[in-house]
């Protein structure tokens, strides 16, 4: 039986039942499944991406954005757990790098952790921050996210789409920016970091701080490039992202 739950969470969109592994991506901060869209047309139809939409966005738009880190992982995790029985990798960018990080620990207690997880544009989990931009006015909001090159000028110029876009991007900002670890504890999987090497939010010690987060292997892959440097080398992160499902497949 589908699960209705599940099915609110996750988008295939290039479903393939002949897929020798599958992906889950988690995205960033006021970022949607859709944009997981190229990338699941580039890896089809070997490898199948489920990529996750929380509450608050396009189709979902209608529901409360969730503002803590926690309960967005426990509910992440509840809607993924039926489709974690072969393990997947995990993708996760910027704050969905953490979420990941998090929903990986939920499943690897069940015995359902992912074959590896890939933290693309995010600092360890024990690396923080002061940051403020959840508590900044809606030009200030739309001034960070600019600068940082996540979403085409295009869409920021829609009136109507960057309104409906902004309590997302607020209730987002305020899960990552009041986010710290539960403890110490870590993960068993594999850790393949991926960052830009102009990242203004992840420096080379930050990024190299993820090995604390795992007993298994650790992998830095660095590219030239911003907090986007996927967006803006997408062939090369693609290719990257292969050899590393490959590795741990």
């Amino acid at each position: 039986m589908p699960n209705p739950v599940g099915d609110l969470w996750i988008r295939r969109f290039h479903p393939s039942a002949g897929a020798t592994a599958r992906l889950v991506c988690f995205p960033h901060a006021g970022g949607a499944a859709s944009f997981f869209r190229p990338v699941s047309a580039a890896l089809a139809p070997d490898v199948e991406v489920l990529a996750l939409q929380y509450p608050g966005r396009q189709d979902r738009r209608a529901e409360t954005p969730v503002r803590d880190l926690h309960r967005l992982a426990d509910e992440t995790y509840a809607a993924l757990r039926p489709h974690l029985g072969d393990r997947p990798a995990f993708f996760g960018h910027s704050m969905g790098a953490a979420l990941a990080y998090e929903v990986a620990l939920r499943a690897e207690r069940d015995g359902l952790g992912p074959r590896v997880l890939v933290a693309s544009g995010r600092r360890a989990p024990s690396r923080h921050r002061t940051e403020d931009v959840h508590r900044r006015d809606d030009d200030g909001i739309i001034a960070e996210i600019r600068g940082l090159n996540g979403t085409e000028s295009r869409v920021l110029d829609e009136e109507e789409i960057l309104r409906a876009a902004l309590p997302a991007l607020r209730a987002d900002y305020h899960a990552i920016e009041t986010y710290r670890t539960s403890g110490t504890a870590t993960l068993s999987c594999p850790v393949a970091v991926f960052v830009g090497d102009a990242d203004p939010q992840v420096t080379p010690d930050e990024a190299r701080a993820w090995r604390e987060h795992t007993s298994g292997a650790l992998e830095l892959h660095t590219f030239r490039g911003g907090h986007f440097y996927l967006t803006a080398r997408p062939a090369e992160t693609i290719d990257r992202l292969v050899k590393v499902l490959h590795a741990h497949g």
